[in-house]
């Protein structure tokens, strides 16, 4: 069983940074490809990026890329997510997941488990 906390959302102005952690716990961390979702109130639920077990290959959505980078420390159970250049299209609740395969997914679906999520307000 794996169980993941998201934390570092705020409000913040467009154009400024934040970074999200997820910490996780169980076994299986540093063998599971990773992922962070969001979804904006009245919509559904988004992908936006996804990083392999080891950390060397990652996915993003086109709307992020450039400006968003996900990592994974596996030492420390952690996963981040660094948001720079924040838009106010970029607020939702962002929700971190794990899915028991090494490889990266875009799909919700490939995921088994999920955090609580974390508010993220981006102000014009």
């Amino acid at each position: 069983q794996v169980q993941l906390v998201e934390s570092g959302g705020g409000l913040v102005q467009a154009g400024g940074s934040l970074r999200l952690s997820c910490a996780a716990s169980g076994p299986t961390f540093s063998s599971s490809a990773m992922g962070w979702f969001r979804q904006a109130p009245g919509k559904e639920r988004e992908f936006v990026a996804s990083i392999n077990w080891s950390g060397g290959t990652t996915l993003y959505v086109d709307s992020v890329k450039g400006r968003f980078t996900i990592s994974k420390d596996n030492a420390k159970n952690t996963m981040f997510l660094q948001m720079n250049s924040l838009k106010p299209e970029d607020t939702a609740v962002y929700y971190c997941a794990a899915r028991a395969s090494y490889y990266t997914s875009s799909e919700p679906g490939a995921y088994s488990y999920w955090g609580q999520g974390t508010q993220v307000t981006v102000s014009s």
